[in-house]
């Protein structure tokens, strides 16, 4: 039987021949973090190789996924669909080895990881849902819901905000099934982060204190090579089930090369040839490149014991099932990601609700209206505001919180966090069994950026809540007033943008970002009222299509008015003020749906024939020139705002009808 050492020599020697033949790559962390990961995943982590969908299994997250080589070498010697061929394709073109961790490539990868932070982030968010799924199922007796969530993360993952942010939450919510090993290796691109001869310190942080004052179990200075020494640390750790934990684990980069271990020239660039002979000689591997005995295989090898973990939950969830059979064909719906059997009756219904009343009021009031709709048809839903959730309005009639010792509400406040809340809301996402929501103005989806695009690489259906839309929001002035942010969320591929124009619109874009199951979702909304526009049933349908003719004319139009939000009523009272003109207005509530339409549809909404086009938008102008072309004129705000009444501010930069009516006018 092999040594634990000799197992996790494998990790070592894979993962530094893959970034030579590659070329590229960064076998420092996988070569110093390869005793830990031996431990943890030969006698801690629950899980089936021959099935990385099962419900139950521990999620496993490599927040530091510049060290991608060691996670593919964990898949490939566990089980996993991950063949050496895989392993020598590392970093090339269409391979399930990308130079980091791709969700939806490789099997067993959990969660896109590489812009440091996001993983541990997303393991909070993983974790909570786990919490939360197992507060709201588990019965005396059966505990269905039962795993861990373990992430790996490095130095550079600490000094990045969002870690504050997420792991501050974490603390504050309890999140015992949540443990976090740190690569506490002193060195980053740049060196040793505590600093060295001539070259100053960095990263000085007292990390277990800080996690300590987060309020977290913290396991320090483990030796990181110490295979007896790190599984006591993780039994310790699950050990303590009211708090996350945090183990420190000192380690050596690169460790087995005898001239590159313990510096920043194995971080992220090969070995060498010459060192990789050198480091085989030193830690004992006496095999060719991309060569692991059967013995090494059959030390790893998870696959039968996977089998029996999901055989017996399988037992167990039977057993569930036969004393509570509601809630287990509940959870496996969830699970599943299926929405419920009456959904689409339902929501239609709701929607034709909102129709009949005709409210002219905000569209964040609309939103929540349509929360109240649809949030007793989903149990699903876990919402959540940045601490504005009196003014995003994301608290329907339903919601419980969710806190250390209620875990099974369906609403968190996530506090201050715009970046974290969204990083965690992709974990819950990803883990399964929720629709997850969390809202801010609009203009702070900047903080949050990075963990918005993470979500559209990963095609997750995250939904981000965005109020406060434009100059509207008045008095709080341009540092509030969002200006460009629409518009660059539109470019944001595989992210669909809703900005709808009344109560109808919104409870329309809501039901589709939660149909949703290939992308996310942003919900844009205003601060003022906007009014109700008067529709056909045809015209209520086709709402879902992105853009449709909202206000139509006699024959071929002489010109267009392209609106969205709160500038489509100003387009219709610009139309009916040119009553000796044929005007055809459009509302687009969503760009990036309507451009995904066949052809013929587009053509029907915006016919190439008719070139006298106006588009309106109190947003920066740039992504609309594509629909009014070089013959057309846009009516939007190409400078920051100001700070006055929102009926003021929308005079001053243009948004009257006069000014819509002018420009109209000069494209005719």
């Amino acid at each position: 039987m092999p040594s634990r050492r000799e197992l996790a020599n494998a990790i070592r020697a894979l993962s530094m021949d893959a970034v030579q033949k590659a070329k590229s790559g960064h076998p420092g962390a996988p070569m110093g973090m390869a005793d830990i990961a031996e431990v943890l995943w030969n006698d801690f982590m629950r899980h089936n190789p021959a099935n990385p969908k099962w419900a139950d299994r521990d999620r496993f997250v490599l927040s530091n996924g510049h060290g991608s080589m060691l996670i593919y070498s964990l898949l490939h010697l566990t089980g996993y669909g991950i063949d050496i061929e895989d392993l020598k394709s590392f970093r090339q073109l269409h391979s399930k080895t990308p130079g980091h961790p791709e969700y939806g490539y490789a099997p067993g990868v959990e969660t896109t990881t590489g812009p440091l932070g996001q993983g541990i982030s997303n393991g909070v968010g993983m974790a909570l849902a786990e919490k939360v799924l197992a507060g709201q199922f588990n019965k005396p007796g059966h505990e269905i819901v039962d795993h861990h969530t373990y992430v790996f993360l490095g130095d550079g993952c600490l000094m990045e905000g969002i870690s504050h942010e997420a792991c501050s939450l974490a603390g504050a919510l309890g999140l015992g099934k949540l443990i976090a090993l740190y690569d506490d290796n002193n060195i980053s691109i740049d060196g040793e982060v505590r600093g060295h001869g001539d070259t100053p310190a960095w990263f000085l942080d007292d990390t277990p204190k800080r996690f300590e004052a987060y309020g977290w179990h913290v396991i320090p200075k483990v030796n990181g090579h110490d295979p007896e020494a790190v599984k006591a640390a993780i039994e310790k750790a699950r050990a303590v089930t009211d708090k996350p934990s945090l183990i420190c684990c000192q380690t050596i980069i690169g460790y087995g090369a005898p001239n590159k271990q313990g510096k920043e020239e194995c971080h992220g660039a090969p070995l060498g040839d010459d060192e990789i002979a050198l480091t085989r000689e030193a830690i004992g591997w006496n095999h060719q490149p991309f060569h692991v005995p059967d013995e090494i295989y059959a030390g790893w090898d998870a696959k039968e014991a996977g089998a029996r973990a999901e055989s017996d939950w399988n037992e167990r969830f039977d057993a569930y099932a036969a004393e509570y059979p509601a809630e287990a064909a509940e959870l496996k719906r969830r699970m599943a990601g299926e929405l419920p059997q009456n959904w689409a009756e339902q929501a239609d219904a709701f929607i034709a609700s909102v129709v009949e009343k005709g409210e002219t009021i905000a569209s964040r009031k609309a939103s929540q209206n349509a929360l109240n709709g649809f949030g007793p048809l989903l149990p699903e839903f876990l919402g959540g505001s940045a601490d504005l959730a009196g003014s995003n309005l994301t608290i329907w009639k339903g919601c419980k919180g969710v806190g250390k010792n209620n875990a099974s509400g369906n609403y968190v406040y996530y506090g201050v966090r715009e970046f974290g809340m969204s990083a965690i809301m992709n974990g819950v996402a990803l883990h399964g069994g929720f629709v997850p929501y969390g809202a801010t103005f609009l203009m702070f989806s900047e903080y949050a950026r990075n963990a918005l695009r993470m979500a559209a690489l990963m095609r997750i259906p995250s939904i981000f809540v965005y109020t406060h839309d434009s100059i509207g929001l008045g008095e709080d002035g341009p540092t509030h007033q969002p200006v460009e942010q629409i518009p660059t969320l539109r470019m944001i591929p595989n992210m669909h943008v809703w900005r709808p124009c009344d109560a109808v619109e919104s409870a329309v874009s809501w039901k589709a970002a939660i149909e949703r199951k290939d992308g996310p979702t942003c919900m844009i909304f205003s601060r003022q009222n906007l009014a109700h526009m008067d529709r056909t049933a045809a015209q209520v349908d086709a709402i879902s299509r992105g853009g449709y003719v909202l206000r139509d004319c006699a024959g071929t139009p002489d010109a267009i008015i392209i609106a969205t939000g709160s500038e489509v009523e100003l387009a219709v009272k610009a139309a009916e003020a040119m009553s000796g003109k044929a005007i055809r207005v459009v509302s687009m509530p969503s760009t990036d749906v309507f451009d995904a339409q066949d052809q013929d549809y587009r053509e029907s909404v915006l016919p190439r024939a008719v070139t006298a086009r106006v588009a309106v938008e109190a947003a920066v102008t740039d992504g609309w020139w594509k629909y009014v072309g070089s013959s057309g004129a846009v009516v939007g705000i190409n400078r920051f705002g100001e700070s006055a009444p929102a009926g003021t501010l929308f005079k001053e930069f243009g948004f009257t009808v006069e000014n819509v009516v002018d420009a109209v006018n000069g494209v005719l």
